[in-house]
């Protein structure tokens, strides 16, 4: 791929309706791989994202290594009714297609901020009691999941490989396999999957469970969460199930919340295998070295150095969300404070918790939560030398948050329930196996890779003190221990490593 945006024309137009497509692999995916940026003369420039996902730019490589592709995402279309795809050819080693899928502003709102985010989201991170179904859209979901089926299925080649990625688009598989029974399709849940009663609330849970069940391969992070689809799918669905096998060395098998000792490998249902696979999304170590050596990265580090001179520096990054356990972790801190006064001016904590889009009530209401907590520290015992907490409801830019890990003595990252959590990995890689301490919640997906970090239960008042101040006392050498430890792991699981493992198993089938 070309290092700056290429100039391509747009060309709008159904594909004719045919049996078979021309592409050997379907990537699915609502994000689209660029930003897409309109130009005077009528062509588009593919501009990197400036979200720091990693994922995004590894499954753009993966169409690198094959001779014909297609990503399909989605388009904001006030006129989608009538609109037709956009199919638009990405200029690289192997080109390879673009279609994105017009929808309204409206069916965006209902099918993804609201559907996906007030139905599925709470019970996905287990928590019911914020489950909604009265605002829940389930005809247009499946509608949009049509829309994606289809363009997937008049895309791709006789026996081509399709890829789905996460829950908004749990309908895809089912549809695609009515529709195209000679193709192979794999599913990747990026979000953790709920324990059987939880995931039962749903009232469309059986639709969910047959769609994924019409899979080749299902992927999740961790062995739990393939556990928990495995049961779910057996006690709700009647699925069979290969016997148990332990899991991968790399994961914690006992000790914590998210601990799994074995895993099962494969369902059946309906006549059909369906193997399962636990493998965690890395981070990209290499591009994160460069950051860090970049010149603006330098100047930033040298300057929050300055800064916080003389002081025990801590670092949080997430976005305002009931999942994240922001709140939890102020008042953490709160009472660290209250209870050890010889911490004071003596610590600062950075707290970069990005605000949610406006319109959704909960996230408001944390946000402002978030604040209130963030002034009654800073009032309670800040001096006119020293403001305990800075918070920033802005996105950080990518390269100034690696600044601001490099300088970090601790990373605290202490969700309530996490899917995964790339910010604790790329904690690890910016601080390239020097010293810094991890703190990290047990009910977060990293922490079943990353044992050397401070495991911690951030329900656990006691818990959660006594992890911060162990980060903040822990002796040089013993940090320097559990990153190496940490860094090798993060070194070897990278994003590559995960993309690579996924379709070989597929291909292994």
């Amino acid at each position: 791929m070309p290092a700056h945006p290429t100039t391509v024309a747009t060309e709008s137009r159904s594909v004719p309706g045919s049996r078979f497509g021309s592409s050997s692999f379907v990537l699915v995916y609502h994000r689209s791989p660029y930003d897409l940026k309109p130009s005077a003369d009528g062509s588009v420039e593919f501009v990197d994202q400036k979200s720091p996902n990693g994922i995004i730019p590894t499954l753009r490589n993966l169409f690198q290594e094959e001779r014909s592709g297609t990503w399909i995402s989605w388009r904001e279309d006030a006129e989608a009714a009538t609109a037709p795809d956009e199919r638009l050819t990405v200029p690289s080693t192997n080109p390879f297609t673009l279609r994105r899928l017009p929808l309204t502003k409206e069916q965006i709102s209902s099918f993804y901020h609201v559907t996906s985010k007030e139905s599925f989201w709470p019970i996905l991170h287990s928590f019911p009691g914020l489950f909604s179904v009265d605002n829940s859209d389930w005809a247009t979901f499946e509608e949009v999941n049509q829309s994606f089926a289809r363009a997937a299925c008049e895309e791709a080649a006789e026996g081509a490989t399709i890829w789905v990625h996460d829950y908004n688009l749990w309908l895809v598989p089912a549809q695609i396999r009515a529709l195209r029974p000679d193709v192979r399709i794999a599913f990747f849940h990026h979000t953790p999957f709920p324990s059987n009663d939880v995931f039962s609330i749903l009232p469309w849970r059986d639709e969910i469970l047959d769609s994924l069940l019409c899979c080749d391969l299902v992927g999740f992070h961790i062995p739990r969460y393939a556990d928990n689809f495995s049961r779910t799918a057996i006690n709700l669905r009647g699925a069979r199930c290969g016997e148990p096998v332990p899991v991968a060395q790399k994961f914690r098998h006992f000790g914590s919340a998210l601990a799994q000792p074995t895993v099962m490998p494969w369902l059946e249902h309906n006549g059909r295998r369906v193997h399962i696979q636990a493998s965690p999304v890395g981070t990209s170590p290499d591009v994160i070295r460069e950051i860090v050596a970049s010149e603006e990265v330098r100047v930033m580090a040298a300057q929050i150095a300055e800064q916080h001179a003389g002081r025990k520096l801590i670092i949080s990054a997430s976005r305002v969300d009931y999942t994240k356990g922001n709140e939890d972790m102020l008042l953490s801190y709160e009472r660290v404070l209250e209870n050890n006064p010889e911490w004071h001016g003596r610590v600062e904590l950075f707290l970069a918790c990005v605000a949610a889009a406006s319109g959704m009530r909960i996230y408001e209401d944390i946000q402002r939560s978030v604040e209130e907590i963030t002034g009654r520290i800073n009032g309670r015992f800040g001096r006119i030398d020293w403001t305990p907490v800075r918070l920033s409801t802005r996105r950080t830019p990518y390269n100034e948050l690696v600044a601001w890990f490099t300088q970090s003595d601790v990373c605290w990252i202490t969700p309530l329930r996490d899917g995964l959590n790339l910010v604790a990995k790329e904690y690890v890689a910016a601080r390239q196996g020097r010293d810094g301490v991890l703190v990290l919640s047990e009910f977060s997906g990293a922490s079943v890779e990353l044992e050397d970090a401070v495991i911690t239960n951030p329900y656990s008042h006691r818990s959660m003190d006594e992890a911060i101040l162990t980060a903040l006392t822990m002796p040089k050498d013993e940090q320097v221990r559990r990153m190496a430890s940490m860094s090798e792991a993060v070194e070897e699981f990278t994003v590559q490593h995960w993309a690579e493992q996924e379709l070989g198993a597929l291909r292994a089938i």
